[in-house]
């Protein structure tokens, strides 16, 4: 039996380190918005905590554009 090494299985939880690296913001930001309600998080030990990657995309939505290819570079 062969395992498709290309199949990507996506998380669905992730450490405040790596959202902040995804989303390009401090994990301090994380914190707030933890702190304030407005992102769902699971605390898995004395300092383990874990977000969901579908939480944060409802957080940091898309900005959609009339022009994609405005901003591309030659």
């Amino acid at each position: 039996m062969s395992i498709n090494q290309n199949s990507r299985v996506e998380t669905e939880w992730v450490s405040l380190r790596e959202a902040a690296k995804i989303y390009a913001v401090s994990t301090y930001t994380l914190r707030r918005r933890i702190a304030s309600g407005d992102l769902p998080a699971v605390k898995l030990g004395y300092k383990i905590i874990r977000v969901r990657t579908s939480d944060l995309d409802k957080l940091f939505p898309a900005i959609p554009t009339d022009r994609p290819d405005r901003y591309r570079r030659w």
